[in-house]
């Protein structure tokens, strides 16, 4: 049997599923998997998780170095977030250079992160237009099964929120906490057949149509927004994402502040 009959058979499976209000793995069509955040994993960084989202598994880590200010903006420091899709954790996945879905992850977390002010970037100024501190936002996934965008939002801001600036590498004191304004979640769901269902695994991804990633902050308050994949949402049903998107993300974002207070 082709790949191509077993994906129909497996697209309309999951379609009919949905129909009912039903998943293939018993969840409800809002109903986010186990989640489970680490932080303070990896040593040689300044801040660091490990996240579990159902079979997904990311580690994040935040690592500052000193630099130079842009010169449209000298009062300001600098972040750049990248995301590996490590080949050992999907046979979907290519090695070398990031291409294109990499990217996508790697921009549309970065557009929630910056567009939430989360790290207010005048805050990583050491002397206007000279020095500042460039942060380096890192993603690796090692093992996939879907969702690799609220996986690695949610291990971005544990790492952030646990971050310390290294002062005492240039003689500018003690380490000091990360400046954290406002703490964005992403959530992120896709449209199968007439459905919308939060959390895709990598099946539901491979056959859904539409995809929408939503950033809102703890007010409430939608910061970023991404829709890919091909086809589109009603407007009434883009309203009821985002309603569902903000309470999903006020249960995410305790998982992580009950994570950071420990």
């Amino acid at each position: 049997m082709s790949d191509d009959v077993v994906s129909d058979i497996q697209r309309q499976y999951l379609v009919d599923l949905a129909d009912k209000g039903r998943r293939f793995d018993d969840r409800g069509l809002d109903e986010y998997r186990d989640v489970s955040i680490e932080t303070d994993v990896i040593n040689q960084a300044e801040g660091s998780a490990h996240v579990r989202l159902g079979g997904t598994e990311v580690y994040c880590g935040v690592k500052m170095e000193m630099g130079d200010p842009y010169s449209d903006s000298p009062n300001q420091g600098v972040i750049t977030t990248t995301a590996e899709r490590n080949q050992m954790a999907s046979p979907d996945f290519e090695g070398g250079p990031p291409r294109g879905p990499s990217v996508e992850v790697s921009r549309v977390i970065d557009r929630g992160i910056r567009e939430s002010d989360a790290v207010p970037l005048e805050s990583l100024c050491i002397e206007p237009g000279e020095k500042c501190w460039v942060v380096y936002l890192d993603v690796h996934c090692v093992d996939f099964d879907g969702n690799l965008f609220d996986a690695g939002s949610l291990g971005l801001l544990a790492a952030l929120m646990t971050a310390q600036i290294p002062n005492h590498r240039h003689d500018l004191g003690e380490p000091e906490p990360l400046e954290i304004r406002s703490q964005p979640i992403m959530t992120t769901a896709v449209k199968i057949g007439d459905e919308i269902l939060f959390d895709p695994t990598d099946l539901e991804e491979k056959v859904s149509s539409p995809r929408i990633s939503v950033s809102t902050d703890e007010h409430g308050r939608i910061r970023a927004a991404q829709k890919s994949l091909a086809g589109g949402f009603q407007p009434e049903e883009i309203q009821e994402t985002i309603r569902r998107s903000r309470r999903k993300a006020e249960e995410l974002r305790s998982n992580v502040l009950e994570t950071v207070k420990k």
